[in-house]
């Protein structure tokens, strides 16, 4: 990684969030100009092992701020977002106007710099909405059945118009169920497997909508990470493109959460029953749909392949919130 990082200055959008944690897990040791931006109000953990990491408080939603962030920028990962489908449900404007809009000024700011940097955006597996046979690869069509994935897709497809005429080189990844360390999800529809790690270890019960089983692909958040690292680094054999982002492995939703359970169990000594109840009746088809994501493509282009198993990414972020419990 090195040589492609050296003297790169990278722009981290939502770099006080879930995602950027990895993330600059994995970047914070290499040779680049790092700038995580962050709501202004956001207080942000100093990363002391890499003295380059910036922050800059700004408001993406503003158009006006662009220009200047995108100035000299070689590598943009877009993770900023609203991510609660029901938040997006409740207010479409205010859902389009910080999951759609900033990302149109991102390129339209690229566009006037004519810099041609690379964007890498975070994108929604659900994008493709009820597909009918599993796994799911890229041919899929698209026809989301949330307003959430809806938004989710036009900042996709922006992105893809924007490198087909040459402003930038982009792609995005389209993120399955990612679960494992970092912060909590200020959304309670999100999460849902770290939800559940921090309710076994400290003792409340376990819950599952009905009989849970619609199939999930779990998927690591340090391999989801390792994706967005690849893109950039393989951008020209990626650019202008679409790629699902998951384990390649199907476990139900009530298979997952009895792991949780069992899991803590052993690493804690804490035992915590799993109890099905009635489904919400607000509850979306979204969420009771079978996915599984091929990720050949993805692979094939890049190399890239997810490498920690539901069992050990459990385990693992059983540590993390355990430490953080201390």
């Amino acid at each position: 990684m090195k040589n492609f990082w050296s003297d790169k200055k990278v722009l981290i959008t939502g770099g006080a969030g879930y995602l950027a944690f990895s993330l600059l897990q994995l970047l914070r040791d290499q040779p680049a100009s790092i700038v995580r931006l962050v709501r202004p109000g956001t207080a942000v953990a100093p990363l002391l092992e890499k003295a380059g990491i910036q922050n800059s408080h700004v408001d993406i939603c503003d158009h006006s701020v662009w220009d200047a962030l995108i100035e000299e920028a070689d590598v943009v990962f877009h993770l900023a977002a609203q991510t609660s489908a029901a938040k997006a449900s409740a207010d479409p404007v205010k859902d389009m106007s910080i999951n759609v809009l900033p990302m149109i000024s991102l390129l339209e700011a690229c566009r006037r710099a004519q810099s041609v940097p690379t964007v890498i955006f975070a994108g929604t597996a659900s994008a493709c909405g009820l597909t009918s046979s599993i796994p799911v690869d890229e041919t899929a069509a698209d026809q989301p059945v949330t307003k959430y994935d809806l938004h989710k897709l036009m900042a996709e497809q922006y992105l893809k118009y924007y490198a087909n005429q040459g402003a930038v080189r982009g792609a995005t990844l389209r993120l399955a169920n990612v679960y494992g360390p970092g912060p909590p999800s200020s959304n309670s529809d999100r999460g849902i497997l770290n939800l559940m790690v921090r309710r076994a270890l400290t003792g409340k019960e376990l819950t599952v909508y009905g009989t849970g089983d619609s199939l999930r692909d779990y998927v690591f958040v340090e391999d989801v990470a390792r994706a967005f690292v690849a893109v950039a680094e393989n951008i020209e054999d990626v650019n202008g493109g679409h790629y699902l982002i998951g384990s390649g492995k199907g476990h139900t939703i009530a298979e997952a959460i009895q792991l949780v359970a069992a899991r803590v169990a052993s690493r804690s000594g804490i035992e915590v029953p799993v109890v099905h109840v009635e489904p919400p009746e607000t509850l979306s088809p979204i969420d009771t749909r079978n996915f599984v994501a091929s990720t050949g493509l993805i692979q094939t282009r890049t190399g890239w392949q997810a490498k920690v198993c539901l069992s050990e990414g459990i385990d693992r972020t059983i540590e993390f919130y355990t430490k953080g419990m201390r």
